[in-house]
């Protein structure tokens, strides 16, 4: 008997008349029918529908569209018609000679084609019912086509009706042979899913066609499949490489970078990922050398990052021991990857080319894998433990694990661990090297700063340093406040163009040169001009030779200010460096009419200096571009934002500091930022003294008794002596060396100043008088009996001044 798979055809003959002479046996298996049933009948009693006109001769000579035929049972049968005409002698008519197939069969080579092709085929109706699968499809649905034929797609197949990995946004199989059916459009895709009894997840590569009849109806839908497992997971392995191409070592920070190592992988690869570095790799250090514990003894690392599927905790580093004999342990020690199973990997299934492939033993490196059933207890269904190494260092180890998901780790999955670690591993070590030097950096540049600033009379001041940001190296701003001669007090603040220790080195050498050349008493024009000509100077030095680079000052700016509590006047000038912002305390902005000059290290142009007088209580705020520099405003816009962060004339300058700073540099920082805020105050009017001296040496006297008598007024009694004894030494001097007119003038600051100002412009040299001369003494007496002496030259002449400490209180 022929298998009713073999395609059954029915063959009729009909007469002139429309009546059966004949049925051969493939009708019955057809319709159920009989040749008893019906030869003798008409041929339309075996239609559904009414018979087209004509019929059977209007179908012509070949097959026809679909006919509904009539079932010995009732049912319905689909079916392409084929009509012969039959011609007796002469040519005369003698009827027809059907052939009937249902729709759907095609002729037995075919189906024998199609049945062993090795793609997995099938074909649907539109209700996504079973009509029909070759062996392929059987073996890789686990059904055969008698258990599915006439069955929903979705009963038979409810696995398909999701997606194995939500995460990618695949869309469920069943979904795209249901679009295909009620839009009539092809589609292709790659579908991932897990055969039955298989312990791997494969790729299938399909197209889904709709499959319509004559008149454009769609009767069925088509689909076929081909296992491209092994292309498809070398792929997704190299998406996951060049992922941590693109996001492993991006901060230049050791935590940053493990985080990065930890969250790459999940979940594209596994489903939990731990990174455990030695403390002296977090800290920046050389990492141990050799294997850093004796036999027996507890490693403890820090647990850098730990990201899986369900939690995050890579922002919270905590140690976490590891034991000698542990599989962390024995990886670091050997410097050889482990890779750890809780059941024998199974078979891939006769489809799973890759996995079941790369599953093969062959390709294992030896040792692995290790079929350790206890780490099952920890939820885990793999592990692959790698040492993190980089030139030649062990700076920790990394475990990749999977605890959701039933595929058993392949020697390419080991591969793929290997390599997100070795890039890991560069990045982290990058980091540490980074770190060290940003380090040395960091601490050479706050040493080079002011470690306290001095208490003034004159100003109250403020400061603020901040570093650029992980990942920028640190600069070279500075600020300084420098005491200066007759109670005035110097501001200064600078930037030295780029980064790194060369920079701060540069700044070093800068603020050393700015308060050399304050203690010369140079007014802010004058100090930068020197300051220009020094960096110049070292610029020609540092001229490059062979392969050595200069890493000088030239690209260096600076801001130097004086500011004169008696007067209240403020002297400032700038080499290419911003303006301060002045306001005063009702909150309005003082502008500065002057503009920056240029940088230092151009040499030939000059510095321009101007002189405001400044109300007092005033508010200055002296600071570094990398305070106001944004890529979204430019700097107008950003300076208003500061001038508004200033606005609270209330607050202190400690919680103003704070105030601006959270203000300007929110988020990440490309630049270091230095911020020098000062209120100004005025000196009492009853703290100064002033008198003029006439050139005469009978002079001499009164000043001394004017001196004394200020001194007394003041309750300085104990500073009277030796106040009477430079006045008399100084007013001699200019009377004797000097030019009119001179000027006497007494200070009480911090300390007690005494000044004598005259016309000339030679300076007074101190030298040590032999036992027997008679003159030479005069200024060595000065310095010896005060703390401090000097000349300040001025535009109309010179002052010499001294200062005694003050250890008495002031009066009130």
């Amino acid at each position: 008997m022929a298998d009713k798979r073999d395609a059954p055809t029915a063959a009729v003959v009909v007469g002139p008349d429309g009546i059966v002479s004949g049925w051969s046996e493939g009708g019955r298996l057809l319709l159920g029918w009989t040749a008893e049933d019906t030869v003798g009948r008409p041929v339309a009693d075996l239609l559904v529908d009414p018979p087209p006109p004509g019929f059977p001769e209007g179908l012509g000579d070949g097959p026809t569209g679909l006919v509904l035929l009539r079932h010995r049972d009732g049912s319905a049968v689909d079916a392409v018609v084929t009509a012969h005409p039959l011609s007796g002698p002469e040519g005369r008519a003698m009827g027809h000679v059907m052939t009937v197939q249902r729709w759907g069969r095609r002729p037995v080579i075919a189906d024998r084609a199609f049945e062993q092709s090795p793609f997995a085929l099938g074909v649907y109706d539109p209700e996504l019912r079973f009509l029909w699968i070759n062996a392929s499809s059987g073996r890789v649905i686990a059904h055969s086509e008698d258990q599915v034929l006439g069955r929903k797609y979705r009963e038979v197949l409810p696995e398909f009706d999701r997606t194995l990995f939500p995460e990618r946004d695949d869309k469920p199989y069943t979904d795209a042979l249901a679009q295909v059916a009620r839009t009539g459009e092809p589609t292709r895709l790659i579908t991932v899913f897990r055969p039955r009894g298989s312990d791997y997840a494969n790729a299938w590569a399909t197209s889904i066609w709709p499959v319509r009849d004559a008149e454009g109806r769609v009767r069925a839908i088509a689909n076929w499949g081909f296992d491209m497992s092994a292309e498809y997971w070398a792929r997704q392995r190299l998406l996951i490489l060049n992922e941590a191409s693109g996001g492993i070592g991006r901060t230049l920070d050791v935590i940053g970078t493990a985080r990065e190592l930890a969250t790459t992988p999940v979940p594209g690869f596994v489903d939990l990922v731990s990174v455990d570095l030695f403390d002296e790799v977090l800290r920046g250090e050389e990492p141990p050398s050799g294997f850093p514990f004796a036999p027996g003894e507890t490693l403890t690392l820090t647990r850098a990052a730990r990201h899986s599927t369900k939690e995050d905790t890579g922002q919270v580093p905590a140690p976490v021991t590891h034991a000698p004999g542990s599989v962390a342990a024995r990886c670091m020690a050997a410097g050889t990857s482990m890779v750890e199973l809780s059941a024998g990997p199974g078979q891939g299934g006769e489809w799973a080319f890759g996995p079941g492939l790369a599953a093969d033993p062959a390709h294992w490196p030896p040792g692995n894998p290790v079929i350790d059933e206890s780490i099952a207890t920890e939820g885990l269904t793999g592990r692959i433990t790698v040492p993190l190494r980089a030139r030649g260092a062990l700076l920790g180890v990394v475990a990749f694990s999977r605890v959701e998901r039933p595929e058993a780790f392949t020697a390419d999955d080991l591969i793929l661990a290997e390599e997100l670690t070795a890039k890991a591993a560069v990045a982290i070590d990058n980091a540490r090297r980074y770190s060290r030097e940003r380090t040395t950096a960091l601490t050479l540049q706050r040493a080079l700063l002011p470690q306290g600033l001095p208490v003034q009379e004159a100003v109250e001041v403020a400061s603020r340093y901040l570093p650029g940001g992980t990942g920028t190296e640190v600069g070279g701003d500075w600020f300084d406040v420098i005491p200066l001669s007759g109670a005035r007090v110097a501001l200064v603040v600078g930037d030295v163009v780029g980064h790194g220790l060369h920079a701060s080195a540069s700044m070093g050498r800068l603020r050393t040169a700015v308060r050399t050349l304050a203690d010369v008493d140079l007014p802010p024009d004058e100090l930068l001009t020197h300051l220009d000509d020094l960096v110049l100077h070292l610029a020609g030095e540092l001229r490059p030779t062979g392969d050595v680079q200069p890493t000088g000052e030239s690209g260096a700016t600076c801001l130097y200010t004086v500011y004169d509590p008696v007067s209240r006047h403020l002297t400032l000038a700038s080499a290419g460096h911003p303006l301060p912002l002045i306001i005063s305390q009702d909150g309005t902005r003082t502008p500065v009419p002057v503009q920056p000059g240029p940088p230092l290290g151009i040499g030939g142009l000059p510095f321009e200096a101007t002189e405001l007088e400044l109300p007092e209580g005033s508010l200055l705020a002296l600071y570094t571009d990398g305070l106001v520099q944004s890529r979204e405003l430019d700097v107008d816009q950003r300076t208003a934002e500061l001038q508004r962060a200033l606005n609270h004339p209330t607050a202190s300058l400690e919680t103003l500091g704070d105030t601006v700073m959270d203000a300007m540099l929110p988020g990440r920082r490309t630049d270091d930022a230095a911020l020098l805020l000062v209120r100004t105050h005025a000196l009492d009017p009853h703290h100064v003294a002033d008198w003029d001296v006439e050139p005469d040496t009978a002079q001499v006297p009164r000043a001394r008794k004017l001196a004394v008598d200020q001194v007394d007024a003041w309750g300085l009694e104990e500073a009277a002596f030796v106040t009477e004894l430079v006045v008399s030494e100084l007013v001699t001097n200019a009377i004797r060396y000097g030019e009119p007119p001179i000027r006497l003038r007494l200070i009480r600051d911090t300390s007690l100043i005494c000044e004598v100002s005259d016309a000339s412009n030679t300076a007074p040299h101190m030298r040590r008088a032999r036992a027997f001369d008679e003159g030479g003494r005069g200024l060595l007496l000065v310095a010896q009996l005060t703390q401090g002496w000097g000349t300040r030259h001025t535009t109309d002449g010179k002052t010499i001044w001294c200062a005694q400490n003050l250890p008495w209180p002031e009066p009130h």
